[in-house]
């Protein structure tokens, strides 16, 4: 513990808010080792229970994690750690943002004409029958069905599904490895989460039926591009999953489609499977993270506690961003070109699969805007490709168990590029097998 930072409390929630004051101050940093139970204990002058609970109080709002022998830690990024901004240094290609190519997103501008904006009161706030109307259209052409409600994006919508079926504590089972925000989003309110290993497919299957038998309440899972391997789920895997999924009566399953508009590979729909479920399309990568808008299919009963709930909170999402999204689904321009951004993205992600696996580096990805490669040391293969002129992500904060890897992101890359790229990563990775 650095001298800097001393915890402080004779309570366990005294200890734990002493331990969140620091990561929220910065002073405790991520990765920060805190001390043992019986040190501590002893030198806070209390009984070693008393910080036994201050510690799991913190694991349950998902401040720390426990690491067998390496002790407690701070976890990389919860409720209370500072917000860090990415910096890619200067003559460094950018694989690391993950983020949608501005150059392919939708001119938003070019729509305002037509976008409906009008003052409207409390009384005129909800989901747009218009677009509702729209989402339903679009929705049973990949064969979903369900009642609609719109929400604030993807992690909105999970937050408030699993509010509306879950209580803290619960276990949620996750994809391994897995998007790292929706899995913080999910330790910070208060839930446990276990891994289900995947593949390219998606999940494995028997992964998911131990992790159901176990007493996870619920399955979060991704239908295409995968973050942050860019996997999909095929159709014999979601045949598959949905048999475990019927095995298992009254888990909560959520299904993210967050690529839609922009993939390549038809969707093969799992959630319905569960007689509690919730479907997922967000705005975000076709059309732009500004409009904070998803659309969500679900069982009556989830709908209706997601609604309601929202109705007596903040209310409802902007009816002036719904209309962004009614204008960008009914425009002729703007669907040409999320079409042209699915083919770009599909091209930049091939080139550089295409381009490892010649050097023997097999990656899963086939959608999406990452690939995940396996590697023996991931801070020496990033700072290696770092040298080489390329920014990449390290795996450890998309795995529970801390397998090493690195995910590359493709979203901007120049194919031209990815020769290149290859054999900076088969330098830094050496060989690998696919990810287990």
């Amino acid at each position: 513990m650095s001298v800097q930072y001393q915890i402080t409390g004779s309570s366990a929630s005294e200890i734990a808010a002493s331990v969140e004051s620091g990561v929220r101050a910065g002073h405790l940093a991520p990765g920060r080792t805190l001390p043992p139970v019986r040190k501590l204990a002893a030198d806070l002058g209390v009984a070693p229970g008393t910080v036994a609970s201050a510690y799991r109080r913190l694991r349950e709002r998902g401040v720390v994690e426990t690491g067998g022998r390496a002790g407690t830690f701070i976890r990389q990024r919860s409720a209370f750690t500072p917000a860090g901004t990415l910096t890619v240094p200067a003559g460094v290609v950018d694989l690391v943002s993950g983020e949608p190519d501005p150059s392919l997103l939708p001119d938003l501008d070019a729509l305002k004409p037509v976008v409906e904006v009008t003052h409207g009161n409390y009384r005129d706030g909800g989901p747009c029958p218009d677009l509702l109307d729209l989402g339903r259209d679009r929705f049973a052409t990949d064969g979903v069905h369900g009642e609609l409600t719109v929400t604030s994006g993807a992690l909105d919508a999970f937050e408030r599904g699993l509010a509306a079926r879950l209580e803290p504590g619960d276990t949620v089972a996750v994809e391994e490895p897995t998007w790292s925000n929706g899995r913080d989003l999910l330790l910070s309110a208060g839930y446990q989460v276990t891994p289900v290993a995947i593949d390219g497919e998606g999940p494995l299957p028997s992964e998911l039926d131990d992790a159901l038998a176990a007493g996870a309440r619920a399955f979060i899972l991704t239908s295409r591009g995968q973050n942050p391997t860019g996997a999909a789920v095929s159709a014999e895997r979601a045949a598959a999953l949905r048999e475990v999924i019927a095995r298992h009566p009254g888990v909560f399953v959520i299904e993210d489609d967050h690529w839609a508009e922009l993939s390549q590979i038809p969707l093969h729909f799992v959630a319905d499977a569960a007689d509690r479920w919730m479907f997922v399309r967000s705005t975000s990568k076709p059309y732009g993270p500004n409009l904070r808008c998803a659309l969500v299919a679900a069982d009556p009963e989830t709908k209706a506690r997601v609604q309601g709930r929202m109705a007596i909170g903040h209310g409802w999402v902007s009816c002036i961003l719904q209309h962004f999204v009614i204008a960008a689904w009914t425009d002729a321009d703007v669907e040409a070109r999320v079409d042209r951004a699915g083919r770009v993205y599909a091209e930049r992600q091939g080139a550089l699969r295409e381009a490892l696996a010649e050097r023997g580096i097999e990656t899963w990805g086939r959608s999406g805007l990452n690939l995940w490669v396996p590697v023996s040391d991931e801070t020496a293969a990033v700072v290696s490709l770092r040298d080489a002129g390329f920014a990449v992500a390290p795996g450890r904060s998309y795995s529970f168990h801390g397998d090493q890897g690195i995910r590359v992101s493709t979203a901007a890359l120049d194919p031209a590029l990815a020769p290149a790229v290859a054999d900076a990563v088969a330098a830094a990775s050496g060989p690998a097998a696919p990810p287990v």
